[in-house]
Parts: structure tokens; sequence; C-alpha cells
């Protein structure tokens, strides 16, 4: 996995009107718990971009005053009308424990059911994973080739092999393929497989009497 460093300044003015004016000066407020004691500190906005606004999973490397903490991200609150992060909750890495993330999943193949004329509809962006950290990706990737109209990958297709434990129920679905109006069935799929054969055997058999 990844991973993003984010130089910060230890906060020792705490609440709502302190975070207020580190907002107003393009600061993030943040809080990282795990350790002893959780450590409050601000970072410019920008120093966050390649840890939020990214399609994978990554570490942060947090300098604060000459000291370095490896943490992950456990919560973000962002601005209802900017969208703009305004706080962060991380959960320092500590040597030997697991940790628990969010991690984006990607469906990768070109799915039957959508050459068919289905539609592919994400319901899991990203799934809830825990372990130790160098056993994390930063993505979780998944054939969905042959994929059909009307059936669906489940958390419980995806955890196979993995050195860590996905912490969403089983059942839950993370894609689907749904019927749309220009759908056709599998079965027509292959029935005018067969046709295509069955036409070009015909082809072929003429074309050899005619030069009879």
């Amino acid at each position: 996995m990844q991973s993003v460093t984010i130089k910060g300044t230890v906060r020792t003015d705490l609440g709502s009107k302190y975070a207020k004016a580190v907002r107003a000066e393009g600061q993030v407020p943040c809080v990282v718990y795990g350790g002893n004691e959780p450590i409050h500190f601000s970072a410019p906005i920008l120093a966050f971009r390649e840890l939020v606004y990214t399609a994978e999973a990554r570490v942060a490397n947090i300098e604060l005053d000459g000291k370095a903490i490896q943490a992950v991200i456990q919560d973000m609150q962002f601005h209802p009308l900017t969208d703009q992060l305004i706080h962060m909750d991380l959960i320092e890495v500590l040597d030997g424990k697991p940790v628990t993330i969010d991690v984006p999943v990607m469906m990768t193949g070109n799915a039957r059911g959508v050459r068919n004329g289905g539609k592919l509809k994400s319901v899991l962006r990203s799934l809830r994973i825990k372990g130790h950290i160098n056993d994390l990706p930063s993505v979780i990737e998944h054939d969905i080739t042959e994929l059909r109209i009307g059936q669906s990958v489940r958390v419980s297709d995806v955890k196979v092999g993995k050195p860590f434990e996905i912490l969403n129920a089983d059942a839950a679905v993370v894609v689907t393929i749904k019927m749309s109006r220009k759908a056709v069935s599998d079965e027509e799929e292959t029935d005018e497989g067969a046709e295509g054969a069955e036409v070009a055997a015909e082809s072929a058999e003429a074309t050899e009497a005619a030069a009879e």
C-alpha cells in the first residue's frame, strides 16, 4: 500500500471556535486515535489531496514536530455545500496490531451481461477490511467477465485467498447486472451463435457443391 506524507502542526487549542479559525487559514483539523492519548493537529488542505481524492486506499505518514506517525483514515467530514474536507479522524498504525480501513473495490473485465445490453450497477464501491498494514491492498479487484444479467457479485465471492478479513456481510451485494430495455438473454446470445454457425456450414456446403 502506498503512503502519503502529511506535514502538520500539533493543536493545543481545541473546540469548535478554534477549529473554525484553523479552517479559515486553509487548514484541516485532525485527530489521531489509537495511541496512549488522542493527538490533535492540523495540516494544509492540499496535503490531503493524494490521500482523500484518489481511487486507492493509502497510508498517511504524519510528521509532527519531528515525530513521525503512521496512520489510516477512520472518518472524514465534508462541507455540505462545497464538498471540501473539513475534518479527519485517523487511527495510528501500531506494530503487530491489525487495522481496519475502507478499500475501493474495482470490477475488471467486460461482463457478459453488459455485452448483452444489461446495466452494471455498483452497490458497494468499497469494502471494509481488517488486517496487518503490510497485508492490506490499495484496491480490491474482482473479474466479472462471466457475470450474466440478473447475477450479482457478493462479498463472499471476493474473499477467497485474501490475507485479510472483509468485515462486510457475506451476502452483501457488491455489483449486479440489471435487465434493461435493450438487453437480450444469454440464451438468445447462444442461439444467435448457433444460428450463425449453421448458416456458415450451409454456405460452405453450397460452395463445395458449386465447385463440383
